[in-house]
């Protein structure tokens, strides 16, 4: 798992309890994909370090590049908006990426 694990939890140990799972998907303006991958290698390690953060993914399509895949797991929902108000999400994902991106489609669901 490397990076990806959050203090090197398994994925069991991760989903163990539940939580509020958002799973987001991005594809980039032409020519501003390797821009948001850099962006996005800063942001995760923050990300990931969030306590009410359990997993936090982020995987970049084979076939088109410019498409990205969020896989997140949070604690519950007051975790999920603490998030959205963390300075890593304002000054990466607000501030930096999001002009960046021709689509942003996101989905809430929880685990069963």
């Amino acid at each position: 798992m490397g990076r990806y694990a959050i203090n090197e939890r398994t994925i069991s140990e991760a989903v163990a309890g539940g939580g509020l799972l958002v799973v987001a998907q991005w594809e980039a303006k032409d020519g501003q994909a390797d821009r948001i991958a850099d962006i996005l290698s800063r942001f995760l390690p923050e990300a990931q370090r969030e306590p009410g953060a359990k997993m936090f993914l982020i995987s970049r399509a084979k076939e088109n590049p410019a498409q990205f895949l969020f896989y997140e797991l949070f604690r519950d929902e007051a975790a999920f908006k603490a998030h959205q108000e963390s300075e890593h999400f304002k000054t990466y994902i607000a501030g930096e990426a999001l002009p960046l991106l021709a689509k942003r489609e996101r989905m809430q669901y929880a685990l069963i």
